[in-house]
């Protein structure tokens, strides 16, 4: 089991309220999504600034069970990159096993 959060490495996402300047400030995210590909469940696309005042974002939970990052729905990869896809804001590390 791993022991220690996947940080967000980048976010392409500009209209989600906890992206700031390409970085996520949102304390962790969580990882969901449909069946062909894995989808941050955490985007809020609205006017208002939300998150921390410094970049932090980690991934908190992912409940893409069959991604090959996922060790007891938690994430182990090095870096999560989240940006558009198949919906706005995509889990773009995502892999199925």
């Amino acid at each position: 089991m791993t022991d220690h959060l996947a940080n967000v490495s980048t976010c392409a996402v500009h209209d989600c309220s906890f992206n700031h300047h390409d970085d996520c400030t949102a304390y962790a995210i969580t990882v969901s999504g449909a069946r062909d590909h894995a989808s941050c469940a955490t985007f809020i696309d609205t006017s208002q600034s939300g998150g921390l005042p410094k970049v932090l974002a980690h991934v908190g939970a992912c409940q893409r069970s069959e991604c090959r990052f996922n060790d007891h729905l938690m994430c182990d990869a090095q870096g999560v990159r989240v940006g558009p896809g198949a919906e706005k804001a995509d889990c773009l590390t995502y892999q199925p096993r």
